[in-house]
């Protein structure tokens, strides 16, 4: 009886045809906006747990320069740990990733913004490409004392002579003296390749004091290199090489 009903209409039975196909076609726009609704819930959802996560858990960054090399790669994404040194203390050998409040970089050419990448780097969502952050590794902690070089050309901390695997040992590295006590709250830092690096050394000879990193200027600990996914793994911190450093007196 339905099927005969439904055939009349069809065949322009009158009123009731109209009353149909509206009835039919009520359900799809319901069925598209709730379809709507639901991408948009997931998308907030997915952007608000994306900027709880980089603001008090992990954060990713772009890494612009061979100074890290081998350890990391120009153009590696990474995500750094924030709860170091925020709720954990740096140990020797940690990766970090720390703000530019000195100068050590160049200054920046101008160039156009680009509001969506700005947004998505805000929340998280693309890792932050800004030229004001700089990577190195930890090499003295406050009141460390740190000398290049003893007579094996090894840097030494309180003493220690330091055996460093993560070096880039393509190149020999270029042998930069200092001799410097790292102050309270802040850190000693250099990059992994070496001849490649403008780190604590050329900073601290330019101006005394300037090749000091304060610790509140530093975001976190470079965890895990992210992409490309041929190089996904976590960064080592090498305890081994600074097992024998005692403490500074």
């Amino acid at each position: 009886m339905r099927s005969r009903d439904a055939g009349a209409d069809a065949a322009g039975a009158g009123p009731e045809a109209q009353g149909a196909g509206d009835g039919g076609a009520a359900p799809r726009r319901g069925g598209l906006m709730a379809w709507i609704r639901e991408i948009a819930i997931i998308l907030g959802v997915a952007i608000v747990l994306s900027f709880l996560i980089k603001t008090f858990l992990f954060k990713a960054f772009y890494i612009p320069s061979e100074s890290m090399v081998p350890t990391l790669e120009e153009n590696d994404r990474i995500f750094v740990n924030l709860f170091v040194p925020r709720n954990f203390p740096l140990q020797r050998g940690e990766v970090v990733v720390f703000r530019d409040t000195k100068g050590w970089l160049p200054e920046a050419p101008q160039t156009a913004a680009n509001p969506v990448q700005e947004v998505l780097e805000f929340v998280g969502l693309l890792p932050d490409t800004s030229q004001q952050h700089l990577i190195k590794r930890v090499i003295g902690l406050p009141g460390d004392h740190v000398v290049c070089c003893d007579a094996s050309q090894h840097i030494t901390v309180n003493g220690a002579a330091l055996n460093e695997p993560y070096v880039n040992h393509a190149e020999t590295p270029r042998v930069v003296p200092f001799d410097v006590t790292v102050p309270a709250n802040s850190i000693w830092v250099m990059g992994d390749n070496r001849n490649h690096s403008s780190d604590s050394r050329y900073h601290n000879s330019v101006q005394p004091g300037s090749g000091f990193v304060s610790l509140s200027d530093v975001e976190g600990q470079a965890a895990v290199i992210a992409w490309p996914l041929n190089r996904i793994r976590s960064l080592d911190s090498y305890p081994d090489t600074f097992k024998d450093v005692p403490a500074p007196k």
